[in-house]
């Protein structure tokens, strides 16, 4: 499976965000992204975009299990892409659900076409 054309885009553009509130104390919140793939699709690479208190090597596992599950994530999740979030971790619950939604706007800005969560 080849990588989709934007990925190298998407970092950069994650790595012009970053949690103020990293390392600080209640800092127990978490972004993470999911690479998405459906071939049936026109354009079939994307993102799953969330935040958890959970570590999101866990909460991706949930994901695929059904568990609280967006249906892109549960149905097209591939794995995890830590290179464009585990420099913004952890930090504090308010900032995760403001950088879910940073990370998906910056993503959308770069030319993915199919971002689903950030919300």
């Amino acid at each position: 499976m080849t990588q989709p054309d934007w990925m190298r885009d998407a970092a950069k553009a994650a790595r012009t965000l970053q949690a103020t509130t990293a390392g600080m104390a209640g800092a127990g919140h978490s972004v993470y992204v999911i690479l998405l793939h459906n071939p049936a699709r026109r354009d079939p690479w994307g993102v799953y975009v969330g935040q958890t208190s959970r570590d999101p090597d866990w909460r991706f596992d949930q994901h695929k299990s059904g568990y609280k599950a967006s249906s892109a994530a549960r149905r097209f999740g591939v794995r995890l892409l830590p290179e464009l979030f585990e420099h913004l971790n952890p930090m504090r619950q308010w900032e995760a659900l403001d950088l879910e939604a940073a990370l998906a706007d910056a993503f959308r800005a770069v030319g993915i076409s199919w971002v689903e969560g950030g919300h």
